[in-house]
């Protein structure tokens, strides 16, 4: 069973746009079915994509999961694990793997959470 034909019917509201109109066009619907995703990225993570993003920064895998344990704990790992080891760094003015591997010894828990007041 053939599929009937309606481009023609289909395409009627973009017939009379130039090629800049359709071009702009097709990039605000590409916009608007990216927006979901790049909102859930932005909100939804994982200890998995914590623990990546620290290994990233030079962390260890066994160095990476005790952070991002420590803010699972504390429900803070929405803030971002490579973002809550930058600030206390800047607030503490230490270099960012000093900061984690405090984190890692237990020092500094107790500031992190005044990091995003």
């Amino acid at each position: 069973m053939a599929r009937p034909d309606d481009f023609a019917t289909r395409r009627q509201h973009l017939a009379n746009l130039s090629d800049e109109e359709l071009y702009e066009r097709f990039w605000e619907l590409a916009d608007k079915i990216v927006e979901p995703m790049l909102d859930a990225g932005k909100v939804y993570t994982t200890p998995a994509i914590e623990r990546s993003v620290l290994l990233r920064m030079g962390f260890s895998s066994v160095e990476a999961k005790p952070i991002v344990d420590g803010l699972l704990e504390r429900e803070l790992l929405g803030h971002g694990a490579g973002n809550c080891v930058y600030l206390l760094a800047r607030k503490l003015d230490l270099p960012i793997r000093e900061a984690g591997l405090s984190l890692i010894q237990g020092k500094n828990w107790d500031l992190v959470p005044g990091l995003f007041a």
